[in-house]
């Protein structure tokens, strides 16, 4: 066993090729961004984190851990990945990665408005102030080259779609125009990384907006169907996103930039539950799994379950650990194949 250990605690030492593990984005990648925010969009109390180590909430939207700490660890990078704004963030930590995402941001400016979250100019901001940190702790030439070999994920467009667009956007815009406008800041945050140095990017596709709970409950009639016009809209989107990355690779010298499908192997365990282990997939654990997310999801909740491995969904909006461990293994592959 101690052989075991050991031989893990080398591999996350040691990963040369990719050191450090670096998160923009929405809450399917913040690791505790929004603690101290005044914003509805906070999960630093319980339930969320009972499966967390420790069992404490730390400020990621789930029972456990979350992407970016699964991929980190997949990886061989680190078992966690710290927020950049957490009040105990160790100097260490710098130089193999911290997470910059906020859950409720966007690439539409508009949509972290709308959630008080950090926008992801914000989190860029964020970034390049921990570049100056970086290189206080391995000097100038060490930053550049952590940066440079560093993989950085961003996962956006969710709540753009899920609840921007729905509500406010439609009335300006039909969905092939703002789809299209998504892409190209999409773009410009891919240009503005390669800009000060970044190489290696994997960029996430939406997920199944329609058939999170939350949606199911608001779209999707009396049966809580999974809506069909909010998966249109974001397959929509991920076609567009996913020929903008061909285009970035082509037009950015030595930069690798990798599209990660998490639409439809979610949508696999939505609508294949029982063949992955699970039990529910149309509800979530928290409370009555219909519409409870985020400050609605909390110690005074009622019926929220015991067992949140065997739903797809933690709550209305996120999917439970069990099943972002799941997702992560062909995520991973994919990961290894083009970084590793």
């Amino acid at each position: 066993m101690y052989r075991i250990v050991a031989s893990r605690k080398r591999q996350l030492r040691e990963n040369e090729k990719v050191p450090a593990l670096i998160a923009f984005g929405d809450s399917i990648l913040d690791t505790g961004n929004n603690n101290n925010l005044i914003s509805l969009a906070k999960c630093n109390f319980p339930p969320y984190g009972k499966d967390f180590i420790g069992g404490k909430p730390t400020g990621r939207f789930g029972d456990g851990k979350v992407l970016t700490d699964l991929l980190a660890e997949g990886l061989g990078i680190k078992e966690t990945v710290p927020a950049y704004l957490d009040p105990n963030l160790q100097s260490k930590d710098l130089a193999t990665g911290v997470c910059f995402a906020s859950g409720g941001s966007g690439l539409d400016p508009l949509t972290s408005s709308i959630t008080s979250a950090i926008p992801i100019s914000g989190q860029l901001k964020n970034f390049k102030e921990h570049i100056g940190k970086l290189k206080g702790v391995v000097g100038e030439e060490g930053a550049n080259k952590v940066i440079s070999k560093s993989l950085f994920l961003l996962s956006a467009g969710n709540n753009d779609l899920g609840i921007n667009y729905s509500v406010l956007r439609v009335k300006k815009y039909d969905i092939s125009t703002y789809t299209s406008m998504l892409v190209s800041w999409t773009s410009t945050i891919i240009k503005d990384l390669y800009g000060v140095g970044v190489r290696k990017i994997a960029i996430f596709s939406t997920m199944p907006v329609g058939c999170l709970p939350i949606f199911r409950t608001l779209h999707g009639g009396l049966m809580r169907s999974c809506a069909d016009d909010d998966n249109k809209a974001a397959e929509l989107f991920n076609s567009k996103l996913l020929a903008e990355v061909k285009n970035l690779n082509s037009s950015l010298p030595q930069a690798k930039i990798v599209y990660v499908d998490f639409y439809n192997p979610l949508l696999d365990l939505i609508s294949n539950p029982v063949k992955s282990g699970f039990s529910v997939s149309d509800r979530s654990c928290c409370g009555t799994g219909t519409v409870e997310t985020a400050i609605l999801c909390n110690k005074i909740t009622p019926f929220t379950c015991a067992n949140a491995s065997k739903f797809v969904f933690w709550d209305s909006v996120h999917p439970s650990e069990r099943a972002c461990r799941i997702t992560a293994a062909p995520i991973l592959q994919d990961l290894k194949k083009n970084f590793l």
